[in-house]
């Protein structure tokens, strides 16, 4: 069994995780050989009780988990109707877009309908790697925006070097009521668009890391009412466990830094992000 970080000191107030991969800590999919993170989660043989148990111990109350291609959605939404402290998003990946064919989106508009499920994402543009063309993901996206709109509920969206074009493609689709940048990456001036637009900012394990000025600006620029916590879980830990398997209860370590860089105590802090969690994703 693997050893997994310490928890860190508990919350003054419940929160949420706004995003983790749920079905990826517990091996729904085994880990690839080159994914030393989800390896390293899945040698932990958590479960999702025993997930959710270790999250209450420091206050993480409840979360959101993410689908990225069409076995994960169906996994989530499952997942969600069996865990009343857990929902899900639904969605093709952009990295799987190649996959995103008439039949698969149908199918994720079906998922994105049921109660338990509250988000399609996450999906948008990724240019950082080339698992799919361009022109495959700008369709996906579209298409996921669309399914958002019918079915009103949240777009989460997946940003990597892509900040102009996913607020393109936004613009030109009319944008669904409500949009969560999951694990923001943008700069200040991008937290400003995004705020001006209306759109939620999620923040995550990086703005905790040294050489992440320009996210702890973004989080400095975000109004408090459009901003979310998340891990990314397995991904993305938190300073002091860069190159750990990250996991819910580790988010007081990113709320805590999110709180210093804004200027407010914690216990603020939680109840904004409660709040926004219920504007974004309802009532749980």
């Amino acid at each position: 069994m693997s050893k997994l970080p310490a928890p860190p000191e508990p919350l003054p107030e419940p929160v949420f995780d706004s995003h983790c991969h749920l079905d990826v800590m517990v091996g729904n999919r085994q880990a690839s050989s080159g994914d030393s993170v989800a390896q390293a989660a899945q040698a932990a043989s958590a479960s999702v009780r025993s997930i959710l148990e270790d999250a209450r111990f420091v206050g993480v109350t409840r979360l959101v988990t993410i689908g990225y291609d069409l076995d994960s959605s169906r996994w989530c939404a499952r997942a969600a109707a069996e865990h009343d402290d857990v929902l899900a998003g639904v969605a093709i990946h952009p990295n799987e877009a190649h996959a995103a064919t008439p039949e698969v989106l149908a199918e994720i508009e079906a998922l994105a309908g049921r109660p338990e499920v509250r988000a399609v994402g996450e999906t948008g543009l990724d240019y950082f790697r080339d698992w799919a063309s361009k022109d495959d993901q700008h369709a996906s996206f579209r298409a996921h925006i669309e399914i958002a709109k019918r079915t009103g509920k949240a777009l989460v969206i997946h940003d990597r070097d892509a900040h102009d074009d996913v607020l393109r493609v936004l613009a030109e689709e009319g944008a669904p009521d409500r949009v969560v940048f999951h694990s923001f990456s943008g700069d200040a001036e991008l937290a400003k668009k995004c705020a001006d637009a209306g759109y939620f900012m999620s923040f995550s394990g990086p703005v905790t890391y040294k050489n992440a000025d320009h996210l702890r600006a973004a989080a400095a620029a975000a109004p408090l009412e459009l901003v979310l916590v998340e891990t990314d879980a397995p991904y993305l830990p938190p300073v002091p466990h860069r190159g750990k398997p990250n996991a819910p209860y580790l988010i007081p370590l990113t709320l805590r830094c999110l709180a210093e860089v804004k200027g407010v105590q914690p216990a603020d802090l939680c109840a904004a992000i409660n709040a926004n969690g219920v504007k974004v994703f309802g009532d749980w």
